[in-house]
């Protein structure tokens, strides 16, 4: 009788992981078909900006040397505030608002691993939660004796956050800001494919899914998303530092858990703004979906901006000071 069990055990295991390996077989990335609206980048790729931070590089845990821009507060006992870029671009972005906001704080806006002009492997990285890891590894190493540390995060970066929260190094926060997060693909905070900006490879996804809950992972470096990267972005100054497609780990690594709301419980006190028009999230949303998980919410929605103006709208910059007066 227990052999009977164990040989019908034995075959459902093979049968999941063929079904499995066959999702995985049955999609490959491809050249992406122009979709209507999508991100604007305006305002990211604008020229009239002073030239950015120089970065520096700082040791990881296992030698990588992550890429990091610096903006020093005057003040001796200003808090340590990490920035953590979007999806597919890198931390340029916040080169604008670190500025504003090194007034009242001691801030750093890494390029995460797989990103950026010295990604490593662009698009990957090693496990799923090496993310987690480096950004640890970031306040460790740059964090003052008694300094306040707050993590904030735009779009994907700001599911980073949540992510990072509810893992095994959220007891290093203070704080967080969220600017337009992403917090699931299935929460009601997303829209269909993030507004038209991601195109998930889902029988990938489905396959890796199956085969990574009986702890297989050998095929984690496989790319089960791409990006409708605009042209303009592409065939500018900046196309080569763009990130257009991501692997299985590097993908789970950039959000919360399944239990997103789980992760978000664990939020410190947070300040979370997005703008009415965001083309990837309905901004109305995240008050009444995190609500239930968390009261150490403060939400803004300001009137009109998209989902990559936000970062740079002087509505942000001052709530984010003003959070951190309180912090």
């Amino acid at each position: 009788m227990i052999f009977k069990i164990l040989s019908f055990a034995a075959i459902s295991l093979c049968i999941t992981l063929v079904i499995a390996v066959g999702l995985i077989l049955s999609q490959r990335p491809g050249p992406l078909k122009p979709v209507e609206g999508g991100l604007k980048f305006d305002q990211t790729l604008a020229t009239d900006r002073v030239a950015p931070a120089a970065q520096e590089a700082v040791k990881m845990r296992d030698g990588f040397d992550l890429h990091v821009r610096r903006y020093d507060a005057d003040q001796p006992d200003a808090p340590l505030l990490v920035l953590v870029h979007g999806s597919g671009w890198h931390g340029l972005q916040f080169d604008s608002l670190a500025r504003q906001l090194s007034a009242q704080a001691d801030v750093l806006v890494p390029d995460l691993r797989g990103h950026g002009a010295k990604p490593g492997r662009r698009g990957d990285v090693d496990y799923i939660g090496q993310f987690e890891d480096d950004l640890a590894d970031l306040i460790t190493a740059e964090r003052k004796a008694g300094q306040k540390v707050i993590l904030g995060g735009h779009s994907s970066g700001g599911g980073l956050v949540v992510r990072f929260a509810g893992g095994a190094h959220g007891a290093l926060l203070d704080g967080a800001v969220l600017l337009a997060p992403f917090l699931k693909h299935n929460a009601p905070t997303t829209r269909p494919n993030s507004g038209g900006w991601a195109e998930p490879l889902l029988r990938r996804i489905i396959g890796l899914s199956m085969l990574n809950t009986f702890g297989i992972t050998a095929l984690n470096h496989l790319t089960i998303i791409q990006f409708h990267m605009p042209a303009a972005v592409l065939n500018g100054p900046l196309g080569d530092t763009a990130t257009t497609a991501y692997s299985y780990r590097l993908n789970t690594s950039f959000a919360p858990r399944g239990d997103y709301l789980k992760d978000a419980a664990a939020l410190p006190p947070f300040l979370l703004i997005t703008g009415s028009a965001d083309e990837a999230f309905f901004a109305d949303q995240y008050e009444p979906t995190l609500a239930g998980a968390t009261q150490k919410g403060r939400y803004e929605i300001v009137p009109d901006l998209g989902h990559l103006d936000i970062v740079d709208a002087p509505q942000t910059a001052k709530a984010i000071k003003e959070f951190l007066n309180d912090i």
